[in-house]
Order: C-alpha cells, then structure tokens, then sequence
C-alpha cells in the first residue's frame, strides 16, 4: 500500500453505528459463531496437550533443553511444509483441508495419551522423549496445513466490514482457551500425577471440533488450474515482501515472540522460582499459562466495545514496547531478585508475576488483532491462502523457535555456565525482554510506513 492510501478521506468513510450498538451483531451469524465455537473447543484441548506435556517432560527428564526441543519438534515441520500448505489453501477446498487436519491432530493426540498411560517415565524418559517429540512432529504438520486455510476461511464467513470484528472475536475465542486449558490441565495434574487424561480430553476435542465444521456451509470459488511451479508457491513470499505494511508487522511480531516470550520457561519458574503457597505446581503453572490469555481477554472485550483503532501502527509498537519492558520485570519479579530491596514471601512474588505476565496478554492482543486484520484486508482472495501460510510461517516459527532459543539460553547460563536452574531461566527472559525493545526501535526506523499507519479499517 502507497503512503498516501494509509489515510482516510472522511467524507468518503461511511457513518457507521456506535460500537457499543453493532459489536455483537456478529453473532447472529450462524456459520460464523459455529466456527467460533468449534475452534474454541479444539484450542482449549491443545492447550491442555502443550501444558501436560511442558509438565511431563520438564517433571521427568528435569531439564530446559528437553522444553526447549517442544518448541523445535513444532517448528521444523512449518519450515517444511509452509509452501504447500499455502498452495493447497488456494487451490484446494479450505473446509476439507481443515476437517484432514484436524482429523491428524486427533490421531496424535490419541498417540500421545497411549505413550504417557503405558511407557514407564521413570525409567524410560528417553523413549518417552521419542514417542513425544515424534507426535510433536505430525501435530506441528497438521498445524501448518490448519492455520492458512483456517485463516482465510473466516474471510469467506462474514463481510468485509465485519472482519476487524471477527477476528478480534476470533482471537477472543482462542485466548479464553488459553486460560482455561492450562489451568483445567493444571487441576487435572494436580489430582491425577499424570499427563495422559489431558492428552485423551484433546482427543475428544479435536472430534468435537471436526463434527461442528463439517455442518458449516461454505463456498470457496476455487481459481482455475494452473501448473505448481516455483513462482507459484513463492507468491505469498513475493506479496509480503512487495506489502512493507505487512512485512513490518509480521516482522515485528516475529521478533519481538522470539525473543520476548518467556512462556517455555514457565515451568522452572513454577517450580523453582516463584512456586505457589502450598506446593501446588500444577496449578502454579496452570495459573502463569492463563495470566497472558486472561491479559488478553481483557483486551478484546475493550477492543470490541470501541471503535477501530485510529493508530494502529503507533499503538501496535507502544503495546510490543510494554511487552518488552513486563517481560524483563516478570524475569527479576521474585527474591532471588528483588528480595533484598522488597522482602515478601514467594507467594506474594507468584502474584506479581502473574500481573506482569496479564499485562503481555494484553498488549500483545493488541499486536496481533492489527496484524492478522492487516493481513486480511491487504491480501486478494486468491492469495490469501499462501499469504496466510507466510504469516503462520513468521508467526509459528517465532513461537517454537523462541521457546527453543529459551531453552537454548536458559541452559547455556544455567547448568553449562555452572548456575543453577533457576538463574538460567531468569538471565534468559531478562536478556530476551531487552532483546525485543531493541527490535521495537529497529522495526519503527526500518519501515516508518507502520508508524504512519491510522485507521484499523
């Protein structure tokens, strides 16, 4: 988009109806709420899986680098599998895609729940590991074909003008999943000692969720043939890079979760540092993994009751900024810390954290409801498939790939620099929080166009 398209004529801009009035319509909708409720059942069941297994993994094999290879076995399958996924979304039905891939998550699902119930962990955490992170592997697959034609499916459900809306809901949907699927995994943790009746609830889930879609009518005009070649699998790539809106966006997003996300490491941060009166540590990890989602929650019931954002760009690096500066206090929030100058209990420190980390759930909402709806909007149907795909590209990568650079930088200055656990972890969210309002600064001068950028519309 040329500079001089990022700003609205107001006399050309339709009066719209207060938001207070229009911000539920939405859901008279029915094929849309349905889709909102079925992705909501199959999040809530994936978030289960992944706190279960951080649990499992980190509870046996006792070790940063074995959270950190989670975030690995997720991302080598996006880098594998991205431009395909995006070709099939454009050339194929973005329904049936979505019902296979569902259906694989399923089966992995099923995979997991068998390898948790019957392997003994305490004396086969290796082949444990094995059966994991090979599961780990088909789940990270059937991700990456889900997300571009789920992506550009919701474009087809509801109208142009609702699509800010939509996906604000949509994100919504997916951050109350985040609060209650660790905090129910959590509980169940707590009363089983084990991982594998979460892992069978995301079973029963992800089939919730693929009864529910296969009702949803949906046409997608699917474009005439054309031969697969290289130029047509990199077109998304091309679009991105052509769209310095987009390209900035993602770009800023991409870094500043690489760096900033300190979520592979709640774990040890449960466990080690700040752990919740009582010894509870399921729930204590339970609770950290819902505070960025509550934050978040928050956020899109305060998005949904305003009118669209007047300036996006400026808001979207203030909020990544905020992110930055939480997640370095999150990291020094405890009494290894800050003890010395404010002496309270870990439990107290437990809930200081908690805050920090609502507060990135918050901000960071607000990052991503501009850049999945720039997307969007940005993008021609029939590219929005390949488009979507490079966007879950930058976005999925960041996040496994960040939660193994946390690994990764928690064990190089815990154990291998001979520090304990627990310093390791701290150094390693310190460093990434100062690492992503280094990139807010760079992205802001690298591309001025997002700074300029007004209406979310």
């Amino acid at each position: 988009m040329h500079e001089t398209e990022l700003q609205e004529d107001p006399e050309l801009t339709p009066t719209l109806p207060p938001a207070g009035r229009q911000t539920y319509a939405l859901f008279r909708n029915a094929e849309f709420t349905r889709y909102l409720i079925a992705r909501f059942i199959a999040a809530l069941g994936m978030q289960m899986l992944v706190t279960a297994m951080d649990w499992e993994l980190y509870k046996r094999a006792h070790s940063g680098l074995a959270l950190g290879f989670v975030g690995l076995s997720l991302m080598v399958p996006m880098i594998l599998c991205t431009l395909p996924a995006g070709q099939l979304a454009d050339r194929l039905n973005r329904k049936k895609i979505i019902l296979g891939s569902t259906f694989l998550l399923a089966l992995a699902s099923l995979g997991l729940t068998l390898a948790s119930a019957f392997i003994d962990l305490k004396q086969n955490v290796a082949t444990f590991q094995f059966f994991a992170y090979s599961l780990l592997v088909v789940i990270g697959i059937a991700r990456t074909f889900l997300w571009p034609a789920s992506a550009a499916f919701v474009t087809a459900l509801v109208s142009r003008e609702e699509l800010p809306r939509a996906i604000t809901f949509n994100s919504g949907a997916f951050q109350l999943s985040c609060v209650l699927g660790p905090s129910v995994a959590g509980v169940i943790i707590w009363l089983t000692h084990g991982a594998w009746l979460v892992y069978a609830f995301n079973v029963v889930a992800t089939l919730t969720c693929l009864a529910l879609i296969t009702g949803i009518r949906h046409e997608h005009k699917i474009p005439p043939r054309e031969p697969v070649s290289l130029k047509s699998l990199i077109t998304g790539f091309q679009f991105v890079y052509q769209n310095k809106i987009i390209l900035g966006t993602i770009t800023l997003d991409m870094f500043a979760v690489l760096l900033g996300g300190a979520v592979t490491l709640l774990p040890i941060f449960a466990v080690d540092i700040i752990p919740l009166h009582g010894g509870a540590e399921g729930v204590g990890l339970g609770l950290l993994r819902a505070a960025i989602p509550i934050g978040a929650i928050a956020c899109v019931f305060f998005l949904a009751h305003r009118p669209p954002l007047q300036k996006a760009g400026r808001t979207m690096l203030l909020c990544v900024a905020i992110f930055g500066v939480a997640t370095i206090l999150f990291g020094l929030a405890n009494r290894q810390c800050l003890g010395g100058f404010l002496p309270a209990a870990d439990g107290a420190w437990f809930w200081v954290a908690f805050g920090l980390m609502a507060l990135c759930g918050a901000v960071d909402n607000v990052s991503v409801v501009v850049r999945a709806t720039l997307v969007q909007i940005l993008t021609p149907d029939e590219k929005r498939g390949r488009v979507s795909a490079v966007n879950s590209l930058f976005i999925g990568t960041s996040n496994e790939l960040g939660g193994f650079e946390s690994g990764m930088t928690q064990h190089l200055f815990g154990p291998v620099m001979g520090n304990t656990m627990a310093t390791g972890a701290i150094l390693s969210v310190v460093i990434g929080g100062f690492g992503t309002l280094a990139v807010v600064l760079v992205v802001a001068w690298l591309w001025p166009e997002i700074r300029r950028y007004g209406k979310l519309s």
